[in-house]
């Protein structure tokens, strides 16, 4: 008896080759006691394209394509002008077509994921093969995990309910993306890409962007206070903002004629905070961006290759806990990298309820060697996340006083920490980050008593000018949540949990979402922060307000597509809803068409004439001979047509806000222009003009 066991990859498919005994290599596969290995190479079978069911030519007339059923074909490559099958991909089919003939029963190594199920199952079905076929399905590559997954391997129906979500999947993205795609290029008469994923996450990015620059900053004034008790100085921050430097300027007067400040409440509790939960894919993403710098597809392709070098387990896992049987292993994994933790361990990150198809990323135990610097980094955090999760809960005592001078109130905050419990695996680093962000929290080593209605000197009282600030621009940590959390402000853990199920994509899919919006030049990295680029705020601009731009109606599809795999909803229903989604979506955006703007023509300040056309990219004189023209991209920000209205018509714009200079300073000036019709910047206050460069 033959069995083919087919895998993802060429390393998977050597190291369980090596286990199960077969080892002489052939083109493609390897064989021996009985097996055939062979692998996939990622995604061979895509599905067809509108071409193969003879929608060539973009019309409207033949909107929405619906293909029933979906044609697989072999993964396409472009060749000069078109695309044709990949010839890597399509010899390994037929080393994988030959194996599947020789075996009477077939093995699926691939990933245990929701992906990797869809690799197999496409082959399958574009082979037709019929033979009977099992599941390995294993959290990590070490040869224990490996051989314990061979002697409890499950019937392949077992997951179908993991295809069915699978192929729903792939079929509505190609359902939304072909269609809105070609829909809004017909409207637009131009080349456009929209995605049912990837358009709400522009959205989101171009939302925030633009109430980021839109922001108008207003001042305010604070009063703090500093007294003292037990030769502690305790500086009490006023609960008032005041709008005028004025109003707090009395107040500040009436506080200094009492000179003395009051206890009004003491609350002081003595509390533990458990340790954070292990990581899954997204908040290991997260800490690495916030901390070294790394994008979401870095840490990703440096888990995945930590996961294949069998150090850490599976990395595509949205799960931040691990099971009872797990949590046995514990003791022998810390050992294993040199840690030992007192008894009970922590079980904050053990709940057999909120595993999924796989636990959290945490070490094999095997030892690292051959480690770049990246990988090093990420091993790194998941060894002390591992370790801490499973120290015991670091505990602290705060205090809250409000003081008051009979008018205004003032508070104080402050904690000693009475034991470092889990904080001490990296030796307080992340309570440091923590502090910086909630500055107003004194740390001392020991906290003074106060009593309500005790009274205190005012040792000093002091106006303080602060701003209000816009929401900040994403970086990619900020934006992973968002995603997470399908673009909702959440700041409660409660709801934040509620939403917890309801995101955008997937933790495997999320990186590949901002690098595929990258790669269309819809967004860019901006040092940190993820920002639009001109394109992305033209499509922006177009779809906001459509079904396609939705964040929250995306996190809904990515719920019925979790019960497609829990088995709660059937596959049809999904297929069904996205059908009818996708006849409303290509309504929306071919009546674009009618909209559309009958672009105004205005005097040019060059020649006189009436010809002046404001376009997406620059605003210009249609004869030929003028050459007139002003680029709407200037430091930073996008001319908005009233900015460029404005200038060719009075010769000057408004102030402009949040323009950035070469040196990356932020600064607002007006932009005027010149005798000889090029622009430059005038400052506000300044006889001096800066020319643009």
């Amino acid at each position: 008896m033959t069995t083919c066991i087919i895998a993802e990859k060429p390393s998977v498919a050597r190291d369980i080759a090596r286990i199960v005994g077969a080892t002489s290599k052939q083109d493609g596969y390897m064989e021996g006691c009985g097996y055939v290995v062979t692998w996939a190479m990622g995604h061979l079978i895509a599905l067809a394209m509108p071409e193969a069911y003879g929608f060539s030519a973009y019309k409207a007339e033949n909107l929405p394509i619906r293909p029933n059923p979906f044609q697989l074909i072999v993964r396409q490559v472009r060749k000069d002008k078109e695309y044709i099958s990949d010839p890597a991909a399509l010899k390994q089919l037929k080393v994988i077509r030959s194996c599947f003939d020789k075996a009477d029963r077939i093995i699926v190594a691939t990933d245990a994921g929701r992906e990797g199920e869809l690799i197999f199952r496409y082959i399958y079905q574009y082979l037709d093969c019929r033979k009977p076929f099992d599941r390995l399905w294993i959290s990590s590559l070490t040869d224990k995990a490996i051989r314990e997954g061979l002697s409890n391997l499950k019937p392949g129906n077992c997951y179908d309910n993991l295809y069915y979500s699978a192929k729903a999947r792939s079929e509505a993205d190609w359902l939304v993306g072909i269609n809105a795609s070609r829909a809004l290029s017909i409207a637009r008469k131009g080349g456009y890409s929209l995605g049912r994923v990837q358009t709400p996450t522009l959205a989101m990015v171009c939302r925030r962007y633009i109430e980021n620059r839109n922001f108008s900053s207003v001042p305010y004034w604070k009063i703090s206070v500093l007294t003292e008790k037990e030769g502690v100085s305790l500086k009490a921050i006023g609960i008032t903002d005041y709008e005028s430097e004025a109003s707090a300027q009395t107040a500040l007067a009436t506080l200094r004629s009492q000179s003395r400040l009051t206890v009004e409440t003491v609350v002081r509790k003595v509390a533990g905070t458990p340790p954070p939960l292990l990581y899954d894919l997204t908040a290991l993403q997260k800490d690495a961006n916030k901390r070294h710098g790394f994008s979401a597809d870095k840490t990703l392709s440096i888990a995945q290759s930590l996961y294949e070098k069998k150090i850490t387990t599976y990395p595509r896992t949205g799960s931040r806990y691990i099971s009872e049987d797990v949590f046995e292993e514990v003791p022998v994994l810390l050992r294993k990298i040199g840690k030992t933790l007192s008894n009970p361990l922590n079980r904050h990150s053990v709940d057999n309820t909120k595993v999924t198809d796989h636990h959290a990323i945490i070490p094999t135990g095997e030892p690292p060697s051959g480690l770049s610097t990246d990988e090093i980094t990420i091993y790194q955090m998941v060894v002390n996340r591992f370790i801490e999760a499973f120290s015991p809960d670091s505990e602290e005592e705060r205090m809250l006083v409000r003081f008051t001078d009979g008018t205004n109130t003032f508070t104080w905050k402050a904690y000693r920490q009475i034991s470092l419990g889990w904080k001490a695996v990296q030796k307080g680093k992340e309570v440091e980050a923590e502090k910086k962000e909630d500055s107003d929290e004194q740390i001392l080593s020991s906290l003074p008593n106060l009593t309500e209605g005790e009274v205190l000197p005012l040792v000093n009282a002091e106006i303080t000018e602060h701003k209000t600030k816009p929401k900040p621009l994403y970086t990619e940590a900020t934006l992973l949540s968002a995603m997470e959390n399908a673009g909702k402000e959440v700041e409660d853990a409660e709801s934040k949990k509620a939403m917890a199920e309801c995101g955008i994509g997937t933790p495997a899919t999320r990186a590949n979402i901002i690098e595929t919006l990258i790669l269309r030049d819809y967004i860019r990295r901006d040092k940190k922060s993820i920002i639009p680029t001109e394109k992305g705020l033209a499509v922006y601009e177009i779809v906001k307000d459509k079904k396609i731009a939705n964040a929250e109606m995306t996190g809904s599809w990515e719920l019925a597509l979790a019960a497609i795999e829990a088995g709660k909803m059937p596959a049809d229903k999904f297929s069904q809803g996205i059908n009818s989604y996708v006849g409303t979506i290509c309504e929306e955006l071919l009546s674009l068409s009618s909209e559309q703007k009958s672009y105004p023509v205005y005097r040019c300040p060059k020649c006189g004439q009436q010809s002046v056309g404001i376009y997406a990219k620059v605003a210009k004189c249609r004869h030929e001979t003028c050459g007139f023209h002003v680029f709407r991209e200037v430091s930073g920000i996008h001319l908005s047509e009233d900015n460029i209205r404005d200038l060719i018509s009075s010769g000057r714009t408004p102030i402009l806000k949040g323009l950035t200079s070469k040196a990356g300073k932020t600064f607002n000036a007006r932009l005027v222009l010149g005798e000889d019709y090029t622009t430059s910047f005038e400052f506000e206050n300044k006889k001096g003009k800066q020319r643009r460069r």
